[in-house]
């Protein structure tokens, strides 16, 4: 009898993965095959191919990213803080081993360097070789991968870049410390007088607490903080938020220089992101989701 991976299960001769939300929510996948599989010294990694969402990238059995709808995340996490920067030229991302993150921001003429910390190796080997629609199988010159903590690599720059994309997993395991407010004081050193950072801070639906957390801890570090939403389906409840934290007041996402290859993001949207519903701003305070500086 063949042993399946943890996390996959057999139902009647098919193969599901359940993702396991708080005990109170359970999302299963039908799957194809269990594509990448690997316990890495940080979690347990696999790539599995799904009936609709294609392959999919696992992390100690929660969904991380996905063929079908994973560009959704990644444009708004990358375009968003990009576009509202002047000139960046110096881009960090902390996490986004699926390489997504970093595939959208070395569409920017401007960016010069682009500095991927991933903790785990293997989420960017089994991305890069199984994941192409996600990671572009990412082989640009000016993507450096940094096999490190993140948390450490941050604390030792200083006025060193532009943007900040913090694109981590759930607030469990080895992504807790990027929320902790010692590393959002770090980002902040590591940045330039205009420069900004943005995290993804989980569903206000179900993780409203977490999001308010987020949002709280990074006002209080930054002088400007807006918080923005998109809607992607794989997550627990569709609609996901996103945090900026800016030593200079936003002003509007300039016009888009990437609208031929973009699936999701354009003008428009990128406008419309922070207009947030009713019970958003009235947890958030009556100020957030005002319109941005013209």
């Amino acid at each position: 009898m063949i042993r399946l991976p943890k996390y996959i299960h057999n139902s009647q001769g098919t193969l599901w993965l359940t993702e396991d939300e708080r005990d109170n929510l359970k999302i299963s996948y039908r799957i194809k095959e269990v594509v990448f599989e690997e316990e890495s010294p940080f979690q347990h990694v696999m790539v599995l191919d799904s009936f609709d969402f294609g392959p999919m990238l696992v992390l100690d059995g929660v969904v991380q990213t996905t063929s079908q709808d994973g560009h959704i995340y990644n444009e708004m996490i990358t375009h968003v803080p990009l576009s509202i920067h002047p000139s960046p030229t110096d881009v960090l991302i902390i996490g986004g081993g699926d390489c997504g993150a970093a595939k959208e921001a070395a569409k920017y003429e401007s960016v010069e360097r682009i500095d991927l910390v991933e903790i785990d190796e293997a989420v960017v080997r089994a991305s890069k070789r199984y994941m192409p629609e996600v990671s572009g199988n990412l082989s640009d010159p000016r993507v450096h991968y940094h096999y490190a903590d993140g948390v450490e690599f941050a604390k030792r720059h200083t006025a060193a870049y532009d943007v900040i994309i913090v694109d981590s997993s759930d607030p469990v395991g080895p992504a807790q410390a990027l929320f902790e407010p010692a590393f959002y004081e770090s980002l902040r050193r590591a940045l330039r007088d205009d420069g900004l950072m943005v995290c993804q801070s989980q569903s206000p639906i179900f993780h409203g607490d977490i999001m308010e957390q987020t949002y709280r801890r990074i006002g209080r570090i930054f002088p400007y903080t807006r918080l923005y939403t998109a809607v992607v389906p794989t997550y627990p409840g569709g609609l996901w938020s996103f945090t900026l934290g800016s030593k200079r007041e936003l002003p509007e996402p300039e016009r888009i220089r990437f609208d031929k290859t973009a699936l999701y993001a354009n003008q428009e949207l990128m406008r419309r992101c922070f207009s947030l519903p009713a019970f958003l701003k009235e947890r958030l305070g009556p100020s957030e989701g005002a319109q941005l500086t013209k």
